[in-house]
């Protein structure tokens, strides 16, 4: 299942002759191991979080939060940007079935039509973004700007600002 989002993230991305590489590493899914890993800044790492948004116009929705690696999500931005009533993780089970992805392995990518993507706006500030690609030993590293025209997400203020 795992390769399957791995093969369609380097088909789509070769299809949209995007700018990125692929990085095989040794198994990691907590953002600040795997940017250590990988050798870029967290803020560079695009973490891909499945939100289970309940309430409001919108009834139930599942949306797909990419905030910088080394922040961490303001669920309450998230719960007014989507009108809703509450926002919270999804279930591991549900962000698997939606995503095709072990937690970790989430790529920034809503390749599943069921997801809402939504970026943090601080994360764009990267000229390149790195992220896991559906594999926990396989990352990618992609140009910003290729990423916003093949994933189209939101742009909002969704981390939680330093105190």
């Amino acid at each position: 299942m795992a390769s399957d989002v791995f093969d369609r993230l380097v088909a789509l991305l070769g299809d949209a002759k995007a700018k990125f590489r692929v990085i095989e590493h040794e198994a990691e899914g907590k953002s600040e191991a795997i940017s250590a890993i990988r050798g870029n800044r967290p803020d560079q790492a695009a973490k891909a979080m499945v939100l289970d948004v309940r309430g409001g116009g919108g009834g139930r929705r599942h949306v797909l939060a990419i905030l910088p690696g080394n922040r961490k999500l303001d669920f309450a931005a998230v719960t007014a940007l989507f009108e809703a009533r509450k926002c919270g993780f999804a279930s591991p089970e549900t962000a698997q079935e939606l995503t095709g992805c072990a937690m970790g392995a989430v790529p920034p990518f809503a390749l599943n039509p069921a997801l809402a993507i939504v970026v943090d706006e601080d994360l764009l500030a990267n000229e390149t973004l790195f992220f896991n690609a559906g594999r926990l030993d396989r990352s990618m590293e992609l140009d910003t700007k290729d990423w916003i025209a093949i994933a189209q997400p939101r742009v909002a203020r969704i981390a939680a600002r330093d105190p």
